[in-house]
């Protein structure tokens, strides 16, 4: 997905704001998502967000979004942000997150997903690591709870 960043979408400092953002991210992640799975799906859970580099207004925005994993129902998305300045020619990585969605049919149940296949080693990387941040989003909901 590719984005300009437009003057309603900055804070008073002229910078994107993150909660639009986080808005893009998740539609993106949704969509990689839906396409893995071909049923409608719900964000469960976004990892930490840390926003390292601010976005000025008249940047391009890029993000891109790769399923690392499925379990039963959920799926994990990762995520990055980059920003472009096209007339200086700089560019750089804003952020990255993981975002989980789950799977749901039109009564809004859970329903399987299908399983995922690493093939690059970036992509086999990203597959070891889901199952031990899974247990880490499982461990905080259960210390809210």
């Amino acid at each position: 997905m590719t984005e300009l960043v437009f003057p309603n979408d900055a804070n008073p400092l002229n910078n994107l704001m993150g909660g639009k953002l986080m808005h893009w991210m998740d539609i993106v992640s949704a969509i990689v998502a839906q396409k893995h799975c071909n049923h409608a799906v719900v964000t469960a859970s976004v990892d930490n967000i840390t926003f390292t580099h601010p976005i000025p207004v008249g940047n391009v925005v890029t993000i891109q979004a790769q399923i690392t994993r499925a379990f039963h129902t959920s799926m994990e998305i990762y995520i990055e942000v980059w920003s472009e300045d096209i007339l200086k020619g700089d560019k750089f990585m804003s952020n990255n997150a993981f975002f989980t969605f789950v799977a749901v049919d039109s009564q809004g149940k859970p329903v399987p997903v299908p399983e995922v296949i690493p093939e690059t080693d970036f992509e086999k990387k990203l597959y070891e690591g889901a199952l031990q941040r899974r247990e880490n989003r499982l461990a905080q909901t259960h210390k809210r709870s």
